[in-house]
Protein backbone atom coordinates (compact mmCIF):
# COMPACT_ATOMS: atom_id res chain seq x y z
CA UNK A 1 0.00 0.00 0.00
CA UNK A 2 1.21 3.50 -0.83
CA UNK A 3 -0.84 5.27 1.79
CA UNK A 4 -2.45 7.54 -0.83
CA UNK A 5 -6.25 7.72 -1.05
CA UNK A 6 -7.65 5.56 -3.82
CA UNK A 7 -9.08 7.54 -6.72
CA UNK A 8 -12.40 6.55 -8.22
CA UNK A 9 -11.69 4.17 -11.08
CA UNK A 10 -14.33 5.73 -13.29
CA UNK A 11 -12.30 8.91 -13.64
CA UNK A 12 -9.20 7.31 -15.12
CA UNK A 13 -10.55 7.77 -18.64
CA UNK A 14 -8.98 11.19 -19.09
CA UNK A 15 -12.00 13.40 -18.33
CA UNK A 16 -11.10 14.33 -14.77
CA UNK A 17 -11.33 18.10 -15.45
CA UNK A 18 -14.95 17.67 -16.55
CA UNK A 19 -15.71 15.58 -13.47
CA UNK A 20 -14.14 18.16 -11.18
CA UNK A 21 -16.00 20.98 -12.89
CA UNK A 22 -19.30 19.13 -12.53
CA UNK A 23 -18.61 18.51 -8.83
CA UNK A 24 -17.76 22.18 -8.37
CA UNK A 25 -21.01 23.31 -10.02
CA UNK A 26 -22.96 20.94 -7.80
CA UNK A 27 -21.25 22.41 -4.73
CA UNK A 28 -21.77 25.95 -6.02
CA UNK A 29 -25.51 25.40 -6.44
CA UNK A 30 -25.80 23.89 -2.97
CA UNK A 31 -23.66 26.19 -0.86
CA UNK A 32 -22.42 29.20 -2.85
CA UNK A 33 -19.12 30.26 -4.34
CA UNK A 34 -17.32 30.83 -1.04
CA UNK A 35 -17.73 27.14 -0.16
CA UNK A 36 -16.26 25.83 -3.42
CA UNK A 37 -12.83 24.57 -2.34
CA UNK A 38 -10.42 22.34 -4.20
CA UNK A 39 -10.40 19.84 -1.34
CA UNK A 40 -14.19 19.50 -1.22
CA UNK A 41 -14.48 19.28 -4.99
CA UNK A 42 -11.87 16.51 -5.01
CA UNK A 43 -13.75 14.66 -2.29
CA UNK A 44 -17.01 14.86 -4.24
CA UNK A 45 -15.33 13.72 -7.42
CA UNK A 46 -13.84 10.76 -5.56
CA UNK A 47 -10.19 11.65 -6.14
CA UNK A 48 -7.24 12.50 -3.93
CA UNK A 49 -6.86 16.08 -2.63
CA UNK A 50 -3.88 16.64 -4.91
CA UNK A 51 -5.47 15.31 -8.09
CA UNK A 52 -7.17 18.57 -9.16
CA UNK A 53 -3.82 20.38 -9.22
CA UNK A 54 -2.78 18.29 -12.21
CA UNK A 55 -5.32 20.31 -14.19
CA UNK A 56 -5.96 23.50 -12.21
CA UNK A 57 -3.17 25.58 -10.71
CA UNK A 58 -5.31 26.76 -7.80
CA UNK A 59 -8.85 27.45 -6.64
CA UNK A 60 -9.17 30.51 -8.86
CA UNK A 61 -8.27 28.46 -11.94
CA UNK A 62 -10.91 25.91 -10.98
CA UNK A 63 -13.54 28.64 -10.55
CA UNK A 64 -12.63 30.09 -13.94
CA UNK A 65 -13.12 26.65 -15.52
CA UNK A 66 -16.50 26.44 -13.76
CA UNK A 67 -17.41 29.88 -15.12
CA UNK A 68 -16.49 28.76 -18.63
CA UNK A 69 -18.73 25.70 -18.31
CA UNK A 70 -21.60 27.81 -16.99
CA UNK A 71 -21.17 30.35 -19.80
CA UNK A 72 -21.36 27.51 -22.34
CA UNK A 73 -24.61 26.30 -20.76
CA UNK A 74 -25.86 29.88 -20.56
CA UNK A 75 -25.21 30.34 -24.28
CA UNK A 76 -27.28 27.27 -25.10
CA UNK A 77 -30.01 28.50 -22.75
CA UNK A 78 -30.08 31.87 -24.52
CA UNK A 79 -30.32 30.28 -27.97
CA UNK A 80 -33.21 28.18 -26.73
CA UNK A 81 -34.95 31.31 -25.47
CA UNK A 82 -34.79 33.02 -28.88
CA UNK A 83 -35.65 30.00 -31.01
CA UNK A 84 -38.83 30.60 -33.03
CA UNK A 85 -39.60 33.76 -31.07
CA UNK A 86 -42.09 36.23 -32.48
CA UNK A 87 -41.36 39.93 -32.13
CA UNK A 88 -38.12 41.26 -30.71
CA UNK A 89 -35.41 38.62 -30.46
CA UNK A 90 -33.38 41.03 -28.33
CA UNK A 91 -36.19 41.12 -25.75
CA UNK A 92 -36.25 37.32 -25.61
CA UNK A 93 -32.47 37.24 -25.26
CA UNK A 94 -32.61 39.71 -22.38
CA UNK A 95 -35.43 37.86 -20.67
CA UNK A 96 -33.36 34.69 -20.96
CA UNK A 97 -30.55 36.40 -19.05
CA UNK A 98 -32.91 37.38 -16.22
CA UNK A 99 -34.58 33.98 -16.09
CA UNK A 100 -31.18 32.28 -15.87
CA UNK A 101 -30.30 34.46 -12.88
CA UNK A 102 -33.64 33.66 -11.23
CA UNK A 103 -33.16 29.92 -11.65
CA UNK A 104 -29.43 29.84 -10.91
CA UNK A 105 -28.63 32.76 -8.57
CA UNK A 106 -25.35 31.30 -7.35
CA UNK A 107 -24.15 30.63 -10.88
CA UNK A 108 -25.02 34.22 -11.71
CA UNK A 109 -22.91 35.43 -8.78
CA UNK A 110 -19.91 33.47 -10.04
CA UNK A 111 -20.35 34.76 -13.58
CA UNK A 112 -20.67 38.29 -12.22
CA UNK A 113 -17.36 37.97 -10.40
CA UNK A 114 -15.58 36.70 -13.51
CA UNK A 115 -17.28 38.67 -16.31
CA UNK A 116 -18.42 41.97 -14.81
CA UNK A 117 -15.46 42.59 -12.53
CA UNK A 118 -12.42 44.78 -13.10
CA UNK A 119 -10.76 42.23 -15.36
CA UNK A 120 -11.79 39.11 -17.21
CA UNK A 121 -9.69 35.91 -17.14
CA UNK A 122 -8.02 35.30 -20.49
CA UNK A 123 -9.48 31.79 -20.50
CA UNK A 124 -12.96 33.27 -20.90
CA UNK A 125 -12.21 35.72 -23.70
CA UNK A 126 -13.20 33.40 -26.55
CA UNK A 127 -16.41 32.29 -24.86
CA UNK A 128 -17.40 35.88 -24.12
CA UNK A 129 -16.53 36.99 -27.64
CA UNK A 130 -18.81 34.30 -29.03
CA UNK A 131 -21.70 35.44 -26.82
CA UNK A 132 -21.08 39.08 -27.73
CA UNK A 133 -21.10 38.23 -31.43
CA UNK A 134 -24.43 36.40 -31.12
CA UNK A 135 -25.89 39.33 -29.19
CA UNK A 136 -24.73 41.83 -31.82
CA UNK A 137 -26.13 39.69 -34.63
CA UNK A 138 -29.50 39.60 -32.82
CA UNK A 139 -29.58 43.39 -32.51
CA UNK A 140 -28.69 43.88 -36.16
CA UNK A 141 -31.31 41.34 -37.25
CA UNK A 142 -33.97 43.14 -35.17
CA UNK A 143 -32.93 46.44 -36.72
CA UNK A 144 -33.09 45.02 -40.23
CA UNK A 145 -36.52 43.56 -39.49
CA UNK A 146 -37.72 47.00 -38.40
CA UNK A 147 -38.30 45.92 -34.81
CA UNK A 148 -35.54 48.16 -33.43
CA UNK A 149 -34.67 51.65 -34.56
CA UNK A 150 -31.40 52.14 -36.48
CA UNK A 151 -28.35 52.95 -34.41
CA UNK A 152 -25.00 51.71 -33.21
CA UNK A 153 -25.57 48.07 -32.17
CA UNK A 154 -22.87 48.41 -29.52
CA UNK A 155 -24.75 51.23 -27.75
CA UNK A 156 -28.09 49.44 -28.04
CA UNK A 157 -26.44 46.31 -26.66
CA UNK A 158 -24.84 48.18 -23.75
CA UNK A 159 -28.19 49.71 -22.83
CA UNK A 160 -29.84 46.31 -22.94
CA UNK A 161 -27.09 44.73 -20.84
CA UNK A 162 -27.42 47.48 -18.24
CA UNK A 163 -31.14 46.80 -17.89
CA UNK A 164 -30.98 43.00 -17.66
CA UNK A 165 -27.89 43.01 -15.44
CA UNK A 166 -29.54 45.47 -13.10
CA UNK A 167 -32.72 43.42 -13.00
CA UNK A 168 -30.81 40.19 -12.38
CA UNK A 169 -28.83 41.79 -9.54
CA UNK A 170 -31.94 43.24 -7.92
CA UNK A 171 -33.61 39.84 -8.09
CA UNK A 172 -30.69 37.87 -6.66
CA UNK A 173 -30.27 40.51 -3.92
CA UNK A 174 -33.90 39.95 -2.93
CA UNK A 175 -34.88 43.53 -3.78
CA UNK A 176 -37.71 42.27 -6.00
CA UNK A 177 -40.25 39.74 -4.66
CA UNK A 178 -39.26 36.27 -5.83
CA UNK A 179 -42.82 35.27 -6.69
CA UNK A 180 -43.20 38.23 -9.07
CA UNK A 181 -39.62 38.65 -10.26
CA UNK A 182 -40.12 37.22 -13.72
CA UNK A 183 -43.38 39.09 -14.28
CA UNK A 184 -41.77 42.37 -13.23
CA UNK A 185 -38.76 41.66 -15.43
CA UNK A 186 -41.01 41.23 -18.46
CA UNK A 187 -42.80 44.50 -17.70
CA UNK A 188 -39.51 46.37 -17.31
CA UNK A 189 -38.15 44.95 -20.55
CA UNK A 190 -41.32 45.97 -22.36
CA UNK A 191 -41.03 49.48 -20.92
CA UNK A 192 -37.38 49.63 -21.96
CA UNK A 193 -38.33 48.36 -25.39
CA UNK A 194 -40.59 51.35 -25.95
CA UNK A 195 -37.49 53.50 -25.88
CA UNK A 196 -35.64 51.67 -28.64
CA UNK A 197 -38.49 50.17 -30.65
CA UNK A 198 -38.78 51.39 -34.20
CA UNK A 199 -41.64 53.87 -34.45
CA UNK A 200 -44.09 53.22 -37.31
CA UNK A 201 -43.67 56.90 -38.22
CA UNK A 202 -39.97 56.38 -38.90
CA UNK A 203 -39.91 53.13 -40.85
CA UNK A 204 -37.94 53.50 -44.01
CA UNK A 205 -36.26 56.77 -42.91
Amino acid sequence: MTGKPAERAGYHHGDLPAALTAAAIELLDERGMEHVTVREVARRAGVSPGAPFRHFADRQALLTAVADRILADFGEWQLGMVADVEGSVMRAFGLGFVRFAIRHPRRFELIKSRVFGGSQPAELHQRLSDIERVFTDIIVADQQAGVLRPGDPAIVGLAGQAVVYGLAQMITDGHLPADRAEELAEQVLDTFGLGIANSPDHTGD
